[in-house]
């Protein structure tokens, strides 16, 4: 990296990381100390950090039209995107549930502020699980693991949670880099508490990355310097890390076209082997891709914040949260005060309220991060002094190897569509399975118990079987081979139900039979199987001629 000593931007004075020792700016208010230390003044450390939380939560909202809207392709510029001046509030009214990018990162920031900021990941686990609001994916699997016992590191493990690649943590993890500003590698440390809560490998390090990203931005505002940086807290050799390192290459070959870097990411890296709603389908939602979307609307943008949340939209499949995490590293590298006030006017309407189900705003949000820097910051060995803090700075260290899904590759998708009420039996060859469907009830449910649950907050109990009008949970019995493999447990309840009836991977290759026998049937539910999922320890190859004459 280049050796330059202060880079003005505007209002703000921002950093790289590479300055010659005893730099000063002459401004007095943000000092670069050494060349492993960064001095700033409160008002701009908390300026960055709300402009993190604002920058995501634009980025979102932006990207909302076109969320899963585009599959497997870009959204054209004939697509105009559209931002007016009430935009953050009609988003706010029609579909609350488009912000859970950022209430799920405050639930999170609300734990650390319960639990302090040493919290161990099973203190984070039980109060992450004790939410009432819908989650799905990685997030909904790991929620249903640790309500029966299965704490981390193993509830987000790839054996125990089929979406362990997905992007879940990737779009929590924005809270991490800005309560450890500078200091990447205490950003991984808390990543790695929190991450294996709902996922493992590439899934856990799409949120590495994303906090590393937010953490350097900081420090730097050179988006291509952000991105090189942060791989390097990805171990090499592993998918994730080809994958963006991959981008920062075609960056560097097409570095003026974002789309040619585009297509290149779609034709190598534009498989899923995990989720069971994304494998041999459109709908792709693991970390790799996605964060190359990220990493390729940092790149491409070159620090302007509308091109930079364009591009990221633009690049399709999760277009609400990739521009989200896109807005909030360049929120950090502007500054609150500098994010151009065509963006930040809409959302400046509801900054004060709280979001759906929880009782955080993004005031609280801002004000809860900029406490949880400072101690940071004095844990790492920095100071907090006077109207200053001074960020001891740190060379990105990789964290370590997992990988997912080892020698189980998907290669074949058979259409179930069956419903059964006692029990039902299938077959397939492969080294692995999984069931895709749902419980569902036959009557009409009573919804008298929304009111209830609405009202919880972070930190209440669980509910309890007295609090919801339907308790149904179903139990099942599992046979492979005609052995007993253990018995499942399928709440009808939102919060609490299992995404999947049942999985298995690495067993040994060949041919195989599935039995699930319901041990307590009731005749007002059914379960329905979608589609069976298998795979192999070989992977596939097409068995086409090579010419057909």
């Amino acid at each position: 990296m280049k050796l330059t000593a202060v880079i003005i931007f505007q209002v703000a004075l921002v950093f790289s990381v590479a300055v010659l020792p005893g730099c000063k700016s002459g401004a007095g208010n943000t000092d670069v100390l050494s060349g492993d230390t960064v001095r700033l003044s409160k008002e701009i450390l908390q300026d960055k950090i709300k402009g993190g939380w604002a920058g995501q939560t634009i980025g979102v909202v932006y990207g909302a039209p076109v969320e899963f809207k585009y599959q497997g392709s870009m959204v054209n510029e004939s697509h105009i995107i559209p931002w007016d001046e009430h935009y953050v509030k009609y988003w706010w009214d029609k579909k609350p549930g488009l912000f859970d990018d950022i209430y799920t990162d405050l639930n999170f920031v609300a734990a650390f502020e319960k639990h302090g900021l040493n919290a161990s990941s099973d203190s984070i686990a039980s109060h992450w699980s004790n939410t009432a609001y819908h989650l799905a994916h990685a997030n909904q699997a790991s929620r249903y693991n640790i309500l029966n016992g299965i704490m981390p590191p193993a509830s987000g493990n790839w054996k125990n949670n089929p979406h362990a690649d997905d992007i879940d943590f990737q779009i929590e993890a924005d809270f991490i880099g800005l309560m450890a500003p500078g200091m990447v590698n205490q950003a991984t440390k808390i990543a790695d508490k929190v991450g294996h809560v709902m996922n493992s490998g590439d899934g856990w390090y799409g949120g590495v990355f994303v906090s590393s990203l937010y953490s350097l931005a900081f420090i730097s505002n050179d988006p291509v310097y952000i991105v090189e940086e942060s791989i390097k807290t990805i171990p090499a050799g592993t998918t994730f890390h080809d994958c963006i390192a991959d981008v920062i290459r075609w960056h560097k070959q097409y570095p003026d076209d974002w789309k040619q870097t585009w297509f290149e990411t779609q034709k190598k890296w534009n498989n899923d082997a995990g989720c069971p709603k994304g494998v041999f389908l459109g709908f792709n939602i693991d970390a790799k891709i996605n964060s190359a979307y990220v990493a390729i609307g940092l790149l491409y943008g070159k620090g302007d914040f509308t091109m930079s949340v364009d591009i990221a939209a633009r690049c399709g499949q999760d277009a609400d949260c990739n521009p989200g995490t896109v807005g909030g590293v360049l929120g950090v590298m502007l500054g609150y005060k500098n994010i151009p006030a065509f963006w930040l006017k809409p959302l400046q309407e509801i900054e004060k309220d709280d979001f759906e189900g929880t009782d955080v705003s993004l005031e609280k949000g801002y004000a809860w991060s900029f406490k949880h820097a400072l101690g940071m910051i004095d844990l790492a060995g920095g100071k907090t002094t006077g109207n200053d803090v001074v960020i001891p700075l740190q060379k990105p260290v990789a964290v370590a190897v997992e990988q997912n899904f080892i020698n189980t590759f998907p290669i074949e998708r058979n259409k179930i569509d069956k419903s059964f009420t006692d029990e039902i039996t299938m077959e397939f060859t492969g080294n692995g399975y999984l069931l895709y469907g749902n419980l569902v009830k036959r009557s009409k449910i009573d919804t008298s118990y929304i009111d209830r649950i609405a009202k919880r907050t972070y930190g209440s109990e669980p509910l309890g079987l007295a609090e919801v009008s339907d308790p149904y949970v179903a139990q099942m019995e599992v046979y492979i081979d005609g052995k007993p493999d253990g018995t499942i447990k399928l709440p009808m309840m939102n919060t609490a139900r299992k995404l999947e009836p049942s999985w298995k991977y690495q067993m040994t290759e060949g041919k195989h039979t599935i039995r699930l026998k319901w041990t307590n049937p009731d005749p007002g539910y059914e379960y329905r199987i979608n589609d069976l999922i298998v795979y192999s320890e070989k992977q596939p190859v097409s068995n086409l001629p090579k010419s057909a004459k």
